[in-house]
């Protein structure tokens, strides 16, 4: 029998309270309940009410009964859920919550509550699962129903075309314009992503959802300060949030911010003790500044925690010490003969037991597994060769000598930067290291910023890529310095001890020398080389956590080092004597000629301690950053060796450059 409409109406006043006054509903709740005592409508707004002013004890003895008289009532499941969850009950939690969602999936804020249950019990995935249903079940709309399923079945180019269509009769739709962001963040189309999130929060700047999605998209551009800003703004308003402090952590450590990044991390292991993520990502920050023992430790209770999690057992063993993977290699064994193990944990398992084997002398078997690892992480790539070469050939038909005479005197007047580029694992981070070891240069990281100067110039002319480098022609002497001058801004923010010179040590900024030079024509130029079939070989067993895309195929790799050295030989042409050569052989048998000649190069003096840069506790964020805090050692010169037997691929596909490589600077 329906209820009363005095009655209703006071229910439905009493519910709207809660949200914004619970005390005020709950006093609405009694005086309902006094003259409708069983009315179960009014006792769970007095129990939500309860558990929403800390009073969960009391909340549970209101819900349970209520509970058990109407086991279908999805939103006293959802009550029980949060009240068990703040009576320090997780799994009983949990249960309710998963209860509520069953009986109406659509309650949004059920599958939020659930993800937040799950990520505090560290169930990182189902977590992740809980969150994508949220996404979907949050959509009000029904006319955006079919794309909010497409997104959740992951079928995001369905999801497109029907935001697409959606907006043409609806074009100012903030919630289809942040859909279809997401859509196109998931097709990897970050920059029309980054568009439309800045409308929908310019339409409406309390849309947190859009605001942390556009930080997710600034910090995987590497535009972490731009990134800082919103998160900032989301955390005034809700402080305690993980998603945002562990988000923002990360970005604090892209600009070099490391100890507060750790404090973040600190807080949110108070907070979620059982989370692996978050464990991982502290060892992450740890092994950065150099304490190694305690990264260590956070990378072992990450496994404690999650014995399944590949990059924490990967981790450990990028440590390059055999001690960190010490014991672990029957657990790796087990965990790759899971038939449930995801790939992205199953390819850094296999780099992880590569590496263990590598240690042992058993090279047959650890090049077995990096390919195994290789392979899995080529599928999720697109990389295509032909178009590396195609690049190349094109630059090297533009940046003729007189092209960059025509352009003498443009840039910027600044000599600030130290370029050091090449190819990864050919000794790069050693060189910014022994330069970061003198008194007048700063070391920041590899800095993402002339990719990105790039990758705006191509924005401009419709996110043409194939008019890179050929639209550099058309930029006027002001144009040119402002661009320099903007670099200079950008990377301002990783500069932290005033010194005049700085590293940017990028090294496929090698594609970029040619606009380097034309913005910053005072900058130097550094070059680190290192043999083919060695670099070859090192980066193929390395997984990277971002880009590099052409080192998870040996014939890929081979072609890349070829297109590279043809590159680099233009310049030693075209611009005679501009960029210096680091070849790392010469500088592990030479060390203190190669410095010397290195230092001048630059403009600086010789000083002792470039010598002695393994003794230099500044932060270092490569995978190289354990091997340069130890002195120089020749055992690794030769390791690719071992392995000649499988690297023929390579070999092949290098051709000449195999044994002519060290080239003309």
């Amino acid at each position: 029998m329906p209820a009363p409409p005095a009655l209703a109406t006071e229910i439905a006043r009493a519910s709207a309270l809660l949200a914004t006054d619970p005390a005020q509903a709950e006093r609405r709740a009694r005086d309902l309940l006094r003259t409708a005592p069983k009315d179960p409508r009014a006792l769970l707004i007095l129990g939500s009410a309860l558990r929403r002013r800390g009073d969960f004890a009391g909340a549970r003895a209101l819900l349970e009964p209520l509970g058990r008289a109407y086991p279908q009532a999805a939103l006293t499941q959802y009550e029980l859920g949060l009240t068990a969850t703040g009576l320090g009950d997780p799994s009983e939690g949990i249960l309710a919550l998963r209860r509520a969602v069953s009986l109406k999936p659509d309650l949004a804020e059920g599958w939020k509550a659930l993800g937040d249950a799950l990520f505090a019990a560290g169930d990182a995935g189902g977590a992740r699962a809980a969150f994508k249903a949220h996404v979907r079940a949050a959509v009000a709309d029904p006319a955006l129903g079919d794309a909010a399923q497409a997104l959740y079945v992951d079928d995001p180019a369905r999801a497109e075309r029907l935001l697409k269509a959606h907006l043409e009769t609806r074009p100012g739709d903030v919630a289809a314009r942040q859909m279809l962001a997401q859509a196109l963040l998931r097709l990897g189309d970050r920059h029309a992503a980054q568009a439309l999130l800045e409308t929908c929060l310019k339409a409406e700047p309390e849309r947190d959802g859009a605001r942390f999605q556009l930080a997710e998209v600034l910090f995987q551009q590497q535009d972490a300060q731009a990134a800082i800003g919103h998160l900032n703004a989301l955390l005034a308003r809700e402080p305690g949030e993980p998603a945002y402090r562990n988000l923002l952590a990360a970005c604090l450590g892209m600009v070099g911010e490391y100890e507060p990044a750790i404090a973040i991390y600190d807080g949110l292991i108070a907070d979620y003790p059982k989370h692996p993520e978050v464990w991982l990502n502290r060892g992450h920050a740890l092994r950065t500044v150099g304490r190694s023992d305690a990264a260590v430790a956070a990378y072992r209770q990450c496994l404690a925690l999650a014995p399944g999690l590949g990059e924490a057992y990967w981790s450990l063993a990028n440590l390059k010490t055999a001690e960190a993977t010490a014991g672990l290699e029957p657990a790796m064994v087990d965990q790759l003969a899971r038939a449930d193990l995801s790939d992205d944990d199953r390819l850094h398992l296999h780099y992880a037991l590569g590496r263990t084997l590598e240690d042992r002398g058993e090279a047959e078997g650890a090049f077995a597994q990096y390919a195994a690892g290789a392979a899995l992480r080529r599928k999720t790539l697109r990389y295509d060769a032909g178009a590396t070469t195609a690049l190349i050939a094109r630059s090297i038909e533009l940046f003729a000598p007189a092209f960059f005479q025509a352009r003498a005197g443009s840039g910027s007047a600044s000599d600030a930067p130290i370029f050091v580029v090449g190819l990864p694992r050919s000794g790069s981070t050693l060189v910014e290291q022994i330069l970061a070891s003198h008194s007048q240069v700063e070391g920041t990281m590899e800095l993402p910023d002339i990719a990105l100067l790039a990758q705006g110039l191509m924005q401009q002319v419709g996110g043409d890529v194939a008019a890179y480098p050929e639209l550099l022609a058309g930029l006027d002497a002001s144009r040119l310095a402002a661009l320099g001058e903007a670099y200079i801004a950008r990377t301002r923010v990783q500069r932290k001890s005033g010194r005049p010179f700085f590293v940017d040590k990028t090294p496929n900024n090698f594609h970029h020398i040619g606009l380097i030079q034309l913005i910053l024509p005072r900058a130097r130029i550094i070059d680190a080389r290192r043999h083919p079939m060695g670099s070859g070989f090192s980066a193929f067993k390395q997984h990277f956590a971002h880009g590099h895309a052409f080192s998870y195929d040996l014939t890929d790799l081979g072609r890349y080092y070829r297109d590279y050295v043809a590159l680099m030989n233009h310049f030693d042409a075209a611009l005679p004597g501009r960029i210096h050569r680091v070849i790392y052989e010469d500088l592990v048998e030479d060390t203190e000629h190669q410095v010397r000649r290195l230092l001048a190069h630059c403009g600086l003096a010789f000083e002792p301690g470039c010598l002695a840069f393994h003794e230099n506790r500044r932060a270092v964020r490569t995978v190289s950053s354990e091997q340069v805090r130890r002195p120089i050692f020749r055992e690794g010169l030769e390791q690719w060796r071992a392995f000649e037997p499988w690297l023929e691929p390579l070999r092949t596909a290098l051709g000449p450059a195999a044994e002519r490589w060290r080239g003309g600077g």
